[in-house]
């Protein structure tokens, strides 16, 4: 599965400035219309987000819709799910039910439409309350969403808790999203946007963090954060090197009739082995999915 690193916001009502996001170093774009986009342009946008996706591009391309309990959410997705997009970004995902009919409604157009089932990913926003405490019954809902993703903003707004720069409240609930999707067989979850855009050590800093709980990503708002994300959550030269020497050094004592041997005086047997098979494995899929502008 290619691995999502960074996510990037851009408003689906600006086709400026979604075109360019379309041609950064993001891994995926999310052309918005939730958010970002006001109340009085919401359907109008729809077919501007078509068309923008349709433009040529250098990342997967999402569309964030409108929450399915608003009055816009079923409109986005029967406008925008087709051959031009990658998937649906859903926020504030509160059920297993919400999400089922989500999947139902994305399948009946992909039918429609002449496409596989399946074609369209769906990437769900926790970022209620509500939503965390169905969190384990959303990741078993055996849908098409490969993994899920948190939204702070809305949640600490929701909960009434104060976002602080360290982020320490909000370290339970990250590692609840990160085990129900472990449990359930669903891919690392996506993290948080970083809302300070002032604040590039912080950025850093949240980003480090959500890679060492078990996040494989972060959400973006800005092009500026593209390249911080990336960096945090790509194997460093470091970590790459070293991954290969455990390898190349395990390989050579299991020839050996061992499975376990110091290097460098550190003890390796098959879980440090797995570790660094996975990490060659991040930096070979990186590499792959690596699209020249």
């Amino acid at each position: 599965m290619r691995p999502l690193r960074s996510l990037l916001f851009a408003p689906g009502n600006h086709a400026r400035r979604s075109e360019k996001a379309l041609t950064l170093d993001a891994d995926a774009v999310i052309l918005d219309l939730e958010d970002a986009c006001p109340v009085s342009e919401k359907i109008a946008t729809r077919q501007s987000v078509v068309s923008a996706m349709a433009s040529p591009r250098s990342c997967i391309g999402y569309v964030r819709v409108n929450p399915l309990s608003s009055d816009f959410g079923y409109g986005d997705i029967v406008s925008v799910v087709g051959p031009g997009i990658d998937g649906i970004v859903l926020p504030k995902v509160e059920s297993a039910q919400e999400l089922c009919t989500a999947d139902w409604l994305i399948t009946q157009i992909e039918r429609e439409k002449g496409l596989a089932k399946g074609t369209i990913d769906l990437l769900p926003i926790l970022e209620t309350g509500k939503g965390f405490a169905e969190v384990a019954a959303i990741a078993s809902a055996g849908t098409r969403a490969k993994r899920l993703a948190f939204g702070a903003g809305d949640f600490t707004l929701d909960m009434d808790i104060r976002w602080s720069r360290d982020e320490s409240e909000l370290m339970h609930y990250r590692s609840s999203l990160v085990l129900a999707s472990r449990a359930n067989g669903l891919a690392a979850p996506i993290d948080t946007v970083w809302i300070d855009m002032r604040d590039a050590e912080g950025l850093t800093a949240s980003a480090h963090r959500a890679r060492g709980m078990g996040f494989q990503g972060k959400l973006c708002i800005h092009p500026d954060q593209v390249a911080v994300v990336n960096a945090a959550f790509s194997p460093s030269a470091e970590q790459v090197a070293w991954a290969q020497r455990v390898v190349d050094a395990f390989k050579a004592a299991e020839a050996a009739q061992s499975s376990a041997i110091q290097l460098d005086g550190q003890f390796i047997d098959y879980p440090i082995v797995y570790q660094a098979q996975r990490v060659l494995a991040v930096e070979a899929s990186i590499k792959r999915n690596t699209l020249p502008h």
